[in-house]
């Protein structure tokens, strides 16, 4: 029973008649009753909280929302302790008294309340999907997601131009503008613009999004757009330009690779025609010398037999050796021309064989005769079997000029 009761009660007076005194007694009751409810109601308005009633935006039967992570307001003790990243509000009286700091804090009971807590936490809202006109008259949807901060929990929770809004119409305030200035930037860029620059269109609309909150206490930290949905048939000829562009760019590289195939292909033709030519004149080079080495050693080797001829033919019985050596090779001469030809150079008596011998020992005698009698050098030797292959050689001439009836096809 509270002080208040019992003073009423102690000085309550004293009545003789019972039916008096029971309806001053229920009267005494009833007053008590009153004023035992008001004291009660009155320890109860000493926070200004009003218990669980008010949420932490101060309106009644809701708890949460945007700006804070309680679900009630937190009732004055008189010794509040704020929490970081959280700044609270103070009336005095119902107006704005000061903003509470993280840290330990002191309030005036029955006087102070705390109105609004607000966290100073980023925060993310998400956007809502929208449709949107392009410059080039294409029609998207796009939808996103927007970053902000409170700055100023005054201008948030106090300053309004309304009396007293809940802080979902500043998120649903940031929420619209976010949305129209998405739209007015859209509408200032193609679909290929849209596509490729979406950072640069993200920051566009922060910066418009920043001018507008400033008033607000709320600043955008960033905008980004998360689907962009173009129309079914828009998509379906990006996906046709896209398979034509990749189609041009294998027929380039095919055509790249066929034009590096045949030049690689011409260019190995040409280095292998240069090194068959470098090869055939190396052999032509090497042939010519193995010739001419032949062909010096064939000339020393002849000259070194009419060298021994020449010795041989100073000899005793020398020369009859030498004419009959002659004899045979002009015989041999005339049947290798018989064999090979189809045109035959004869004598007049090309029946009579010793007459055939006979001419050919008169020839070498005519050579002999003139040859010194004394033994000559061996280059005088050689000189003389040179000299008689040429007169051998005009006689044979001579002699066809003389009788061309001698001429006959075998």
């Amino acid at each position: 029973m509270s002080s208040r009761a019992l003073s009423l009660t102690r000085f309550r007076p004293t009545l003789s008649t019972p039916s008096i005194q029971r309806s001053v007694n229920l009267s005494f009751r009833h007053n008590r009753a009153i004023l035992l409810g008001t004291t009660k109601r009155f320890a109860s308005y000493g926070n200004y909280g009003y218990g669980n009633e008010y949420d932490s935006f101060g309106n009644s039967g809701v708890s949460g929302g945007w700006g804070t992570s309680r679900k009630s307001l937190p009732r004055n003790t008189i010794i509040k302790f704020v929490p970081q990243q959280e700044a609270w509000i103070i009336e005095r009286m119902g107006k704005f008294h000061r903003l509470l700091e993280p840290g330990l804090n002191f309030l005036v009971p029955l006087i102070d309340r705390i109105k609004y807590v607000k966290s100073m936490k980023e925060t993310a809202v998400e956007v809502p999907s929208q449709s949107a006109i392009t410059q080039d008259n294409v029609t998207l949807e796009l939808d996103g997601v927007l970053y902000f901060r409170v700055i100023d929990p005054f201008k948030v929770g106090v300053k309004r131009i309304s009396i007293w809004p809940t802080i979902e119409d500043a998120e649903f305030a940031v929420t619209q503008l976010a949305q129209t200035t998405m739209r007015a930037e859209i509408g200032q860029m193609t679909l290929d613009r849209t596509l490729a620059e979406r950072a640069h269109l993200n920051a566009n609309i922060v910066d418009a999004i920043n001018g507008a909150a400033e008033d607000w206490g709320i600043r955008c930290l960033r905008y980004e757009i998360r689907d962009i949905h173009p129309p079914s048939k828009v998509v379906e000829s990006m996906h046709q330009q896209v398979s034509a562009e990749r189609t041009k760019r294998a027929q380039i590289l095919e055509s790249e690779g066929a034009r590096q195939a045949a030049i690689n292909v011409a260019e190995g033709r040409k280095q292998a025609t240069i090194l068959a030519s470098e090869a055939e004149k190396a052999e032509q080079i090497n042939k010519a010398g193995g010739e001419a080495e032949a062909i010096l050693l064939k000339a020393k080797a002849t000259a070194l037999g009419i060298e021994k001829v020449a010795e041989a033919i100073g000899n005793n019985n020398g020369n009859e050796a030498v004419s009959m050596s002659v004899a045979e090779k002009y015989v041999d001469a005339f049947g290798k021309m018989a064999k090979e030809g189809t045109t035959l150079i004869v004598p007049a008596t090309a029946s009579d064989a010793g007459s055939m011998v006979a001419q050919a020992l008169s020839v070498y005698n005519t050579i002999n005769k003139a040859r010194i009698p004394s033994r000559p050098a061996s280059n005088s030797y050689v000189s003389a079997a040179e000299k008689m292959k040429e007169e051998t050689t005009r006689d044979f001439v001579n002699a066809a000029k003389k009788n061309p009836d001698n001429l006959e096809d075998q």
